[in-house]
This record gives C-alpha cells, sequence and structure tokens, in this order.
C-alpha cells in the first residue's frame, strides 16, 4: 500500500490573505511529512493555491466537478477547467452534496466518470446517516453509492479515492471509533477487491471529525489508508499534526 493519504477540505471558507497565511505555515511545517497530502478549496481559490502550492509537496484539489463535459450550464466547472488549474484530486459526493443539493448515486457516478476522463482522482464519498446505522443499514447504504461508482466506471475503478463519511459525524464533533470506521472499510475493501484486480490501489480515507486528537488510532486501522479532514485542516497545528502522525 501506498504511504497514507491526507485531504484538507476547506469547504465554504477562507479568503486570499487567509489562505496564503495558513498555506505558509503549513508549507513551512512539513518538514518529516512522508505522507502524500492535499487540500481541496473553493472553486474560487484555485488559482490563487495553484501558484502558493506550485513546487510543494501538496496536492491541489476541488470540492466538486460539473457531471458535464461543457455547455450551458451555469456556474458549473468541468473537469478541463479543473485540470487546467493542476488540479490533482477533487471531491465527489461529499455528504453535504447529496444532502443539500440532491446529487444521486447516478450523479456522483458521473462526476468520478468526468474526473477520471480528466486525468484527476476523484475522491468518492459514501456514508451512512444517524437514522440507516440505527436501523442497522450502513453497509447496504454504502455499498450501494460505492456500486453505482464501480457500474460507471469499470476497469477505471482502481484508479479512484475512497472516502467514508459517516453523516452522523460530520461537524458534529462526533467521530466513528476506529473499530466502528474499520469495520465499514473492512466492507469497502471487500467491494473493491470483487470489482478489481488492482484493489489495493485505491486509498480509502476516513472522513468523520478526523482531528489530531483522534488521528492515530483511526490511522492505525488496517484498512485506514488516510483521512479527509474538515475544520482541522484549517489549523495549520493541527493539520501539521495529523500529517506528522500520518507519516510515522
Amino acid at each position: 500500500m501506498a504511504a497514507k493519504l491526507m485531504v484538507g477540505n476547506w469547504k465554504m471558507n477562507g479568503s486570499l490573505a487567509a489562505n496564503a497565511s495558513l498555506l505558509s505555515e503549513v508549507l513551512g511545517g512539513m518538514g518529516g511529512v512522508t505522507c502524500r497530502a492535499a487540500v481541496c478549496v473553493p472553486s474560487v481559490y484555485l488559482a490563487q493555491m495553484q501558484s502558493l502550492l506550485a513546487g510543494s509537496a501538496m496536492a491541489l484539489g476541488a470540492q466538486d466537478v460539473s457531471a458535464h463535459e461543457d455547455g450551458a450550464y451555469t456556474g458549473e466547472v468541468s473537469a478541463t477547467m479543473l485540470r487546467d488549474l493542476a488540479v490533482r484530486y477533487c471531491i465527489v459526493g461529499h455528504s453535504e452534496r447529496r444532502q443539500h443539493h440532491g446529487e444521486s448515486d447516478l450523479v456522483v457516478a458521473s462526476k468520478a466518470q468526468r474526473a477520471l476522463a480528466a486525468g484527476i482522482t476523484p475522491i468518492v464519498c459514501v456514508g451512512e446517516s444517524l437514522a440507516e446505522r440505527e436501523a442497522g443499514q450502513t453497509e447496504v447504504v454504502v455499498k450501494r453509492q460505492l456500486a453505482a461508482v464501480i457500474h460507471a466506471n469499470g476497469h477505471c475503478i482502481s484508479e479512484i479515492v475512497l472516502a467514508y463519511e459517516p453523516v452522523w459525524a460530520i461537524g458534529t464533533g462526533l467521530t466513528a471509533t476506529p473499530a466502528q470506521a474499520q469495520q465499514v472499510h473492512a466492507v469497502l475493501r471487500a467491494q473493491l477487491q470483487a470489482a478489481t484486480a488492482h484493489a489495493e490501489r485505491v486509498s480509502i480515507l476516513y472522513g468523520g471529525s478526523m482531528n489530531a486528537a483522534n488521528a492515530a488510532d483511526l490511522l492505525a486501522q488496517n484498512d485506514v489508508d488516510g483521512g479527509l479532514i474538515g475544520g482541522a485542516a484549517l489549523k495549520a497545528p493541527d493539520f501539521l499534526s495529523m500529517l506528522k502522525t500520518a507519516s510515522r
């Protein structure tokens, strides 16, 4: 398995000044960091971040991509546009997009397909709500979400990154226990192994309120290959701490 992958998701946060300050502190403290690292930023800051990250070990990521290649889709950003700005990763199917923008499994699969076609690695998010977990539907839900992406992308599925983000643990301060995370990651790993002979290429990240305090225990699990980090990625000391934990 490749080095662990730690991805900061800034969500709808940032400003030109704040971005420059945060990146300066993070990049200046990355001595000894050997894990793979990326930050996914709001689209309006991609050009700024392309410049700030040039020549660094930190990869640039976007938070969304259009399911369409081009055309009359006002406000949308295509995968080829992202590629023009040296975007390496793109989050697709984040629970907030599924919930607030009504993105279906099919739309998420199409977005992953567009990213892959442009040479961008999609970070495909799957996860269950609290009601679904309490109903014992966790495995059914995440397997259904992943199956749509596998069906649409076939042999290219080994080129994605997968992120398990229990919806009930996003922005709530709640976190899946290491055992709960490992259980779901193992299910997803098995599903990938059934779909491709190259399942070992797929990093499976945990994305539910990972922070500096719990990162070590989560990353110690056999099938947790990194983290998709929200609020903690906006605090340079916390993000650096997690990058160094993932580098051990």
